[in-house]
């Protein structure tokens, strides 16, 4: 039997790679909620528009991004799965339902605009519109209901936590979709739909006051009025005022770059939260979900190694197609 010596027993360069998977874990899913959400924001918008080119034109802006942003929440799984295998058990049987939903949710979104670019009459066009709003608003809505419940260890199917929660996400990727049609699309459907991103702000924010107000009445035991969790609202909240005052200076770029910081305080706060455990629905925590150390080591390598090349990609990818959306392109 081969002998692996410390590899086998003490974490690499004595990093504390439990604490690191598990941010590594929601670091994964707020990447995710970021590059996904501006494409389901962007879906939400499609509702507000009649005019086909501007419809176009929404397509054509999110048609080369949307599949492959898609590819964290798989990382994400694949990440929950190799880490914490009881946590990734446990919360896929406990809220099967739920993971279905959000499955059905994204390839409604996915295969909405295809069959819409396939036949150009009106009652064809309109139904998958109108799928493609649905998908793109329930996906995140679903989302959100699933990290309201994992955090608080819910096991029902609907909560009105989740549903708020649900709520908040699906308003914080509107923000984050007029961010980024501020960056790729000119003139008056701009003007218009930048109109929408204080109301969206603003939801949003309520919201997030909401379910802090029930978690410290409910829930004290999770320390939201502790430093860290604090600290990150205020983050929220200059972000937030960043965003509002870009938008009205017509800083686009500016306020599309406060939008992460919004999802990853938000994703940044629900980590903090629960932590220590990693399932709080069964008093699970993170050192009793980790697995052993060696296969830990080796995933810890090969992450390291890995996901330059992934954000390499990413970053081939935008800068191709970067700049606004030109007149007369279409998704396909």
């Amino acid at each position: 039997m081969a002998d692996y010596g410390t590899f086998a027993t003490e974490p690499i360069f004595g990093l504390p790679l439990q604490e690191l998977w598990f941010g590594l874990v929601f670091f994964i899913l707020a990447m995710f909620l970021f590059l996904d959400g501006f494409d389901f924001g962007v879906g939400a918008l499609f509702a507000t528009r009649e005019d086909e080119e501007e419809r176009e034109t929404l397509l054509a802006a999110i048609g080369p991004f949307w599949d492959g942003n898609e590819v964290w929440l798989v990382v994400f799984g694949g990440a929950l799965f190799a880490a914490f295998p009881p946590v990734y058990a446990n919360l896929f049987s406990r809220h099967y339902l739920l993971m279905f939903a959000i499955l059905g949710a994204l390839i409604l979104r996915g295969l909405a605009p295809e069959m819409y670019e396939q036949r150009h009459d009106e009652a064809w066009q309109t139904w998958w519109g109108r799928s493609f709003v649905v998908g793109s608003v329930t996906a995140p809505f679903f989302l959100g209901v699933f990290a309201a419940h994992w955090l608080l260890g819910i096991e029902a199917l609907v909560s009105l936590p989740g549903v708020v929660v649900g709520l908040a996400v699906v308003a914080l990727t509107v923000v984050a979709g007029i961010g980024f049609i501020g960056l790729k699309t000119r003139g008056a459907l701009r003007d218009d739909i930048v109109g929408y991103g204080p109301k969206a702000l603003a939801a949003y924010l309520a919201l997030v006051v909401v379910t802090l107000g029930y978690l410290v009445a409910v829930r004290p035991d999770l320390g939201v009025l502790a430093p860290v969790p604090l600290a990150l609202v205020v983050v929220s909240l200059v972000a937030a005022a960043v965003y509002l005052v870009a938008l009205r200076r017509d800083q686009y770029t500016l306020a599309f770059a406060a939008v992460p910081v919004l999802v990853f305080a938000f994703v940044a706060l629900v980590a903090v939260l629960m932590f220590p455990m990693a399932d709080p629905a069964v008093g699970l925590t993170v050192s009793d979900a980790i697995i052993s150390i060696l296969p830990l080591n080796i995933m810890s390598i090969a992450s390291a190694l890995l996901l330059p090349l992934v954000f390499a990609y990413f970053g081939i990818l935008y800068s191709s197609f970067s700049g606004p959306v030109e007149a007369g392109e279409s998704y396909s």
